[in-house]
């Protein structure tokens, strides 16, 4: 069983940055594809950026390419997301994700969740 806590969330101003951190235990870390997801309130929780457990490859949504980066520590069991040129559409839960397969965009794959992390961006 994998647990996954995030943190690093908060309001910040459009244009800001913010950098979230996921700490992940109970489990081999380097054995996961990582991901963070994102929810906006009343809509559905969407995929923004994931990084392969084979190779480090990463991919995002393209509402956040250019502006995201996603990076992982294996020693240290954590993934990270640097966001850049916030924008007020940034706001929403952000949640981190497991799965012990390769990176997908589809929610149901990832079998563990973290409790998420609140990014809010003024304009």
């Amino acid at each position: 069983q994998v647990q996954l806590v995030e943190s690093g969330g908060g309001l910040v101003q459009a244009g800001g940055s913010l950098r979230l951190s996921c700490v992940a235990s109970g489990g081999t870390f380097g054995s996961y594809a990582m991901a963070w997801f994102r929810q906006a309130p009343g809509k559905e929780r969407e995929f923004v950026a994931g990084i392969s457990r084979l190779d480090g490859g990463t991919y995002y949504a393209d509402t956040v390419k250019g502006r995201f980066s996603i990076r992982r520590d294996n020693l240290k069991n954590t993934v990270n997301l640097q966001m850049n040129s916030l924008k007020p559409e940034d706001t929403a839960v952000y949640y981190c994700a497991a799965r012990s397969d390769l990176v997908t965009v589809r929610v149901n794959a990832y079998e563990y969740w973290g409790q998420g992390t609140q990014v809010t961006v003024s304009s």
